[in-house]
């Protein structure tokens, strides 16, 4: 999506449960990894957006809360 001139990735997470951890705690080092070099191919292929700014966002959802972390992580 487009915040302004920012090209932002949203990563949208859902846990029903939170025994098996919140929806924010699953976006581990090894995800953000992925999501990063999924944004990076991404530019590659449109380099028309590969000049803007870019940030990585988390929507994390349950049951009961929705919660929009902006600019979650950094590459």
């Amino acid at each position: 999506m487009l915040d302004g001139d920012t090209v932002v990735f949203v990563e949208v997470r859902y846990r029903r449960h939170v025994a098996w951890g919140g929806a924010l705690e699953s976006i581990d080092g090894r995800k953000q990894q992925r999501l990063i070099l999924t944004a990076q191919q991404f530019l590659q292929k449109e380099s028309r957006w590969a000049k803007h700014p870019c940030r990585f966002d988390v929507v994390a959802l349950s049951p009961t809360r929705l919660d929009w972390l902006k600019n979650a992580f950094e590459t």
